[in-house]
Protein backbone atom coordinates (compact mmCIF):
# COMPACT_ATOMS: atom_id res chain seq x y z
CA UNK A 1 0.00 0.00 0.00
CA UNK A 2 1.63 3.34 -1.41
CA UNK A 3 2.80 5.30 2.29
CA UNK A 4 3.31 8.51 0.73
CA UNK A 5 2.06 10.96 2.44
CA UNK A 6 0.66 14.19 0.34
CA UNK A 7 -0.14 17.94 1.29
CA UNK A 8 -1.90 20.67 -0.70
CA UNK A 9 -5.11 21.05 -2.81
CA UNK A 10 -6.43 18.48 -4.39
CA UNK A 11 -10.11 19.10 -6.98
CA UNK A 12 -11.62 15.71 -7.68
CA UNK A 13 -14.35 15.69 -10.67
CA UNK A 14 -17.05 13.18 -10.54
CA UNK A 15 -16.17 12.61 -7.10
CA UNK A 16 -19.22 11.97 -5.41
CA UNK A 17 -19.28 8.08 -5.77
CA UNK A 18 -17.77 5.68 -7.54
CA UNK A 19 -14.14 5.60 -8.25
CA UNK A 20 -13.95 9.36 -7.81
CA UNK A 21 -15.50 9.42 -4.50
CA UNK A 22 -12.80 6.44 -3.69
CA UNK A 23 -9.79 8.20 -4.95
CA UNK A 24 -10.91 11.55 -2.85
CA UNK A 25 -10.97 9.34 0.17
CA UNK A 26 -7.50 7.95 -0.70
CA UNK A 27 -6.11 11.76 -1.16
CA UNK A 28 -7.46 13.20 2.13
CA UNK A 29 -6.47 9.79 4.18
CA UNK A 30 -2.69 11.42 2.77
CA UNK A 31 -2.99 14.49 3.92
CA UNK A 32 -4.36 16.73 1.15
CA UNK A 33 -7.87 18.82 1.53
CA UNK A 34 -9.68 18.00 -1.06
CA UNK A 35 -13.07 19.04 -2.93
CA UNK A 36 -15.18 16.98 -4.57
CA UNK A 37 -17.51 17.75 -7.61
CA UNK A 38 -20.84 16.56 -9.04
CA UNK A 39 -24.20 16.83 -10.23
CA UNK A 40 -25.87 15.52 -6.93
CA UNK A 41 -25.71 17.52 -4.04
CA UNK A 42 -26.62 14.92 -1.90
CA UNK A 43 -23.24 12.45 -2.95
CA UNK A 44 -21.37 15.29 -3.15
CA UNK A 45 -21.56 16.54 0.18
CA UNK A 46 -21.90 12.92 2.15
CA UNK A 47 -18.36 12.05 0.39
CA UNK A 48 -17.15 16.18 1.41
CA UNK A 49 -17.93 15.83 5.34
CA UNK A 50 -16.51 12.07 5.50
CA UNK A 51 -13.29 13.51 3.90
CA UNK A 52 -13.44 16.63 5.96
CA UNK A 53 -13.10 18.45 2.55
CA UNK A 54 -15.00 20.76 0.07
CA UNK A 55 -17.99 19.88 -1.95
CA UNK A 56 -19.32 21.97 -4.75
CA UNK A 57 -22.07 20.83 -7.45
CA UNK A 58 -22.95 21.45 -11.19
CA UNK A 59 -22.11 20.03 -14.39
CA UNK A 60 -18.40 19.57 -15.66
CA UNK A 61 -19.37 20.31 -19.26
CA UNK A 62 -20.82 23.54 -18.61
CA UNK A 63 -17.63 26.00 -18.54
CA UNK A 64 -19.32 28.41 -15.69
CA UNK A 65 -19.79 25.67 -13.33
CA UNK A 66 -16.15 24.21 -13.81
CA UNK A 67 -14.70 27.67 -13.25
CA UNK A 68 -16.50 28.48 -10.07
CA UNK A 69 -15.52 24.62 -8.67
CA UNK A 70 -11.77 25.98 -9.34
CA UNK A 71 -12.41 29.79 -8.11
CA UNK A 72 -14.38 27.86 -4.82
CA UNK A 73 -11.72 25.34 -3.86
CA UNK A 74 -9.27 28.11 -3.72
CA UNK A 75 -11.10 30.48 -1.91
CA UNK A 76 -11.69 27.82 0.42
CA UNK A 77 -8.64 25.81 0.60
CA UNK A 78 -5.88 26.90 -0.82
CA UNK A 79 -4.28 26.88 -4.57
CA UNK A 80 -5.01 23.69 -6.63
CA UNK A 81 -1.70 21.49 -6.66
CA UNK A 82 -3.76 18.53 -8.31
CA UNK A 83 -6.68 18.24 -10.71
CA UNK A 84 -8.37 14.43 -11.09
CA UNK A 85 -10.33 14.38 -13.94
CA UNK A 86 -12.62 11.83 -13.28
CA UNK A 87 -15.67 12.64 -14.36
CA UNK A 88 -17.40 10.37 -16.70
CA UNK A 89 -20.44 8.60 -17.94
CA UNK A 90 -21.68 5.27 -20.02
CA UNK A 91 -25.05 5.38 -22.01
CA UNK A 92 -27.33 2.71 -22.17
CA UNK A 93 -27.45 -0.34 -24.52
CA UNK A 94 -28.89 0.22 -28.03
CA UNK A 95 -27.82 0.14 -31.48
CA UNK A 96 -25.95 3.52 -32.07
CA UNK A 97 -28.06 4.79 -34.48
CA UNK A 98 -30.95 4.38 -32.79
CA UNK A 99 -29.85 6.36 -29.98
CA UNK A 100 -31.58 9.71 -29.59
CA UNK A 101 -28.68 11.90 -30.86
CA UNK A 102 -28.54 14.03 -27.22
CA UNK A 103 -27.97 10.88 -25.76
CA UNK A 104 -24.61 9.76 -28.07
CA UNK A 105 -23.34 13.62 -28.06
CA UNK A 106 -23.96 13.82 -24.08
CA UNK A 107 -21.06 11.19 -23.42
CA UNK A 108 -19.07 13.22 -25.18
CA UNK A 109 -19.86 16.23 -23.73
CA UNK A 110 -18.94 14.75 -19.81
CA UNK A 111 -15.89 12.97 -21.01
CA UNK A 112 -14.08 14.86 -22.96
CA UNK A 113 -15.13 18.33 -23.07
CA UNK A 114 -15.54 18.41 -19.09
CA UNK A 115 -11.82 16.96 -18.90
CA UNK A 116 -10.48 19.76 -21.20
CA UNK A 117 -12.86 22.77 -19.35
CA UNK A 118 -10.60 21.24 -15.87
CA UNK A 119 -7.62 21.27 -17.63
CA UNK A 120 -8.33 24.50 -18.74
CA UNK A 121 -9.63 26.10 -15.63
CA UNK A 122 -6.69 24.51 -13.57
CA UNK A 123 -3.46 24.94 -15.83
CA UNK A 124 -3.04 28.96 -15.82
CA UNK A 125 -2.69 28.80 -11.89
CA UNK A 126 -0.47 25.83 -11.88
CA UNK A 127 1.85 27.51 -14.19
CA UNK A 128 1.76 30.65 -12.45
CA UNK A 129 2.78 29.26 -9.53
CA UNK A 130 5.15 26.89 -11.05
CA UNK A 131 3.78 23.86 -9.97
CA UNK A 132 0.93 21.21 -10.09
CA UNK A 133 -0.22 17.81 -11.49
CA UNK A 134 -3.19 16.63 -13.36
CA UNK A 135 -4.57 12.81 -13.68
CA UNK A 136 -7.37 12.09 -16.18
CA UNK A 137 -9.38 8.55 -15.79
CA UNK A 138 -9.48 6.92 -19.01
CA UNK A 139 -10.48 3.56 -19.93
CA UNK A 140 -8.95 0.26 -21.53
CA UNK A 141 -12.08 1.33 -23.66
CA UNK A 142 -10.31 3.31 -25.81
CA UNK A 143 -7.99 0.73 -27.79
CA UNK A 144 -9.13 -2.76 -26.46
CA UNK A 145 -10.94 -5.00 -29.25
CA UNK A 146 -14.29 -6.04 -29.04
CA UNK A 147 -16.14 -2.97 -28.11
CA UNK A 148 -19.90 -2.38 -29.27
CA UNK A 149 -20.79 0.96 -27.47
CA UNK A 150 -19.93 3.87 -30.14
CA UNK A 151 -19.92 7.08 -27.93
CA UNK A 152 -17.83 5.33 -24.54
CA UNK A 153 -15.43 4.20 -26.51
CA UNK A 154 -14.75 6.84 -28.93
CA UNK A 155 -14.96 9.28 -26.14
CA UNK A 156 -12.29 7.53 -23.72
CA UNK A 157 -10.17 7.45 -26.48
CA UNK A 158 -10.50 10.92 -27.20
CA UNK A 159 -9.57 11.37 -23.76
CA UNK A 160 -6.25 9.07 -23.40
CA UNK A 161 -4.77 10.77 -26.66
CA UNK A 162 -5.50 14.12 -25.05
CA UNK A 163 -3.58 12.94 -21.85
CA UNK A 164 -0.99 12.46 -23.96
CA UNK A 165 -0.73 15.39 -26.45
CA UNK A 166 -1.27 18.00 -22.82
CA UNK A 167 1.28 16.24 -21.46
CA UNK A 168 3.46 16.44 -24.49
CA UNK A 169 2.43 20.60 -24.67
CA UNK A 170 3.07 20.96 -21.01
CA UNK A 171 6.40 19.00 -20.36
CA UNK A 172 8.62 20.61 -17.72
CA UNK A 173 6.22 22.49 -16.17
CA UNK A 174 3.04 20.57 -15.27
CA UNK A 175 3.16 16.45 -15.49
CA UNK A 176 -0.31 15.24 -16.97
CA UNK A 177 -1.11 11.76 -16.47
CA UNK A 178 -3.89 9.24 -18.01
CA UNK A 179 -4.73 5.89 -16.36
CA UNK A 180 -7.35 3.27 -16.63
CA UNK A 181 -8.92 1.77 -13.50
CA UNK A 182 -9.76 -1.35 -14.96
CA UNK A 183 -13.16 -2.91 -14.29
CA UNK A 184 -14.29 -1.44 -10.78
CA UNK A 185 -17.63 -2.40 -10.01
CA UNK A 186 -19.76 1.05 -9.92
CA UNK A 187 -23.31 1.81 -10.58
CA UNK A 188 -22.08 2.56 -14.43
CA UNK A 189 -20.54 -1.53 -14.55
CA UNK A 190 -22.63 -3.10 -12.19
CA UNK A 191 -25.21 -4.70 -15.22
CA UNK A 192 -21.90 -7.01 -15.74
CA UNK A 193 -22.81 -8.82 -13.03
CA UNK A 194 -21.13 -11.09 -10.74
CA UNK A 195 -19.08 -12.87 -13.07
CA UNK A 196 -17.24 -10.15 -14.37
CA UNK A 197 -13.60 -9.91 -14.22
CA UNK A 198 -13.80 -6.95 -11.54
CA UNK A 199 -10.83 -5.11 -10.52
CA UNK A 200 -10.18 -4.33 -6.80
CA UNK A 201 -11.08 -1.04 -6.35
CA UNK A 202 -8.64 0.53 -4.31
CA UNK A 203 -5.95 -0.21 -6.96
CA UNK A 204 -7.03 3.33 -8.78
CA UNK A 205 -7.14 5.67 -5.59
CA UNK A 206 -3.70 3.92 -4.79
CA UNK A 207 -2.04 4.42 -8.30
CA UNK A 208 -3.55 8.67 -8.17
CA UNK A 209 -1.65 8.31 -4.32
CA UNK A 210 1.72 7.84 -6.30
CA UNK A 211 1.15 10.01 -9.20
CA UNK A 212 -0.08 12.88 -6.56
CA UNK A 213 3.79 12.25 -5.06
CA UNK A 214 5.32 13.33 -7.81
CA UNK A 215 7.61 9.99 -7.98
CA UNK A 216 6.28 9.17 -11.14
CA UNK A 217 6.46 12.50 -13.07
CA UNK A 218 9.13 11.05 -15.55
CA UNK A 219 5.83 8.67 -16.65
CA UNK A 220 3.80 11.54 -17.39
CA UNK A 221 2.31 11.08 -20.71
CA UNK A 222 2.42 7.55 -20.66
CA UNK A 223 -0.54 5.16 -20.56
CA UNK A 224 -1.02 3.97 -16.74
CA UNK A 225 -3.13 0.68 -15.75
CA UNK A 226 -4.16 0.64 -12.25
CA UNK A 227 -4.50 -3.46 -12.29
CA UNK A 228 -1.79 -4.64 -14.86
CA UNK A 229 0.66 -2.06 -14.45
CA UNK A 230 3.60 -2.36 -11.02
CA UNK A 231 3.57 1.37 -10.81
CA UNK A 232 6.69 0.94 -8.85
CA UNK A 233 8.37 -1.02 -10.96
CA UNK A 234 7.59 1.35 -13.73
CA UNK A 235 9.21 3.85 -11.76
CA UNK A 236 12.35 2.27 -11.69
CA UNK A 237 11.97 1.32 -15.73
CA UNK A 238 11.11 5.18 -16.66
CA UNK A 239 14.12 5.79 -18.42
CA UNK A 240 14.08 2.91 -21.10
CA UNK A 241 9.97 3.24 -21.03
CA UNK A 242 11.00 6.54 -22.73
CA UNK A 243 13.63 5.33 -25.12
CA UNK A 244 11.55 2.68 -26.23
CA UNK A 245 8.35 4.59 -26.06
CA UNK A 246 6.21 2.25 -23.95
CA UNK A 247 2.77 2.23 -22.11
CA UNK A 248 1.77 4.25 -25.22
CA UNK A 249 -1.36 3.23 -27.34
CA UNK A 250 0.23 3.47 -30.50
CA UNK A 251 -0.35 1.19 -33.95
CA UNK A 252 2.76 -1.35 -34.78
CA UNK A 253 3.59 -2.98 -38.07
Amino acid sequence: MPSDVLEGVALVTGGGRGIGASIARELADAGMRVAVTGRTPEQVNAVAVEIGGLGVTGDVSIQGDVESWVEATERELGPIELLVANAGIGIRDGATWELPIDEWWRVQQVNVLGVHLSARAVIPGMLDRGRGRIVITGSGAAYLPGGSQTAYASSKAAVCRYGETLANELAGRIPVFFFSPGLVRTDMTERWGDDAPWTPPELAPRLVRVLASGRADALAGRYLHAEHDDIEDLIRRADRIAADDLNAIRLRR
